[in-house]
């Protein structure tokens, strides 16, 4: 489904990704893990085109879509979560999540995405300043949803959030996959991430220096936390 290739990615002359490969198979969940500054959020940007990369693939279904913009890339089916958020603090709830909507939803509509999240459709009057953290992190994956994507990259999504509304997320992480979604997640909450993902993958200064499953990932996970995850 999601497929990269040597991806680099620069910053004027700072080279941030460095031949990145990865791939999200069709209907798993595939998690990023890394320190801060190792370019996890730089991946997703590029796969979704707000940064155009230097070199390499981007491949959505065999389909080459790297340097495309943002716009065609959704209307390809990809979705995109963002780190903080970003939700529109002054319009409602209905009204946030119909800014995502491109035409009318036929596999995330409305009715099934306040379903999804009955917290939204209690406070689906509500603005957005006026949600709790988590709620609004609910609200902005409702946002991407409701475009029909095939791919949602997810990043950092548990940031500042209390723990029980982190294994809440983890469900719906879990169950969107279920349903037919392919996701990519950023993540530094290795609970979360071995909780939800099919694969770990661990970045190091833009390359990807580690992949297994979690049950693998588990049985090496101080060596790996020693050698690559510890601040």
């Amino acid at each position: 489904m999601l497929r990269i290739e040597g991806l680099n990615t620069h910053y004027g002359s700072s080279h941030v990704l460095q031949g990145v490969d990865l791939e999200v198979p069709a209907g798993t969940i595939g998690a990023v893990l890394g320190r801060n500054g190792v370019g996890k959020t730089t991946t997703v940007r590029s796969i979704m085109g707000l940064v155009r990369p230097t070199s390499g693939q981007v491949l959505l279904d065999g389909q080459d879509i790297a340097g495309w913009p943002p716009h065609l890339i959704a209307r390809a089916g990809v979705a995109y979560v963002p780190e903080g958020r970003l939700i529109f603090p002054d319009l409602s709830v209905l009204e946030n999540i119909r800014v995502g909507e491109r035409r009318p939803a036929r596999v995330w509509t409305l009715e099934r995405l306040l379903d999804l999240f009955p917290s939204l459709r209690e406070r689906s009057g509500n603005r957005g300043w006026q949600l709790s953290g988590g709620e609004q992190q609910m609200l902005a994956i409702a946002r991407a949803l409701v475009s029909d994507p095939r791919v949602v990259l997810l990043d950092e999504p548990s940031q500042g959030l209390a723990p029980l509304v982190v294994r809440e997320l983890g469900g719906v992480i879990r169950r969107l996959c279920d349903e037919g979604v392919t996701i990519l997640l950023i993540e530094q909450n290795m609970k979360l991430a071995e909780a939800v993902a099919d694969q770990l993958h661990v970045m190091v200064k833009g390359r990807i220096v580690y992949a297994a499953t979690p049950t693998v990932f588990r049985a090496e996970e101080e060596t790996i936390r020693g050698k690559y995850l510890t601040l």
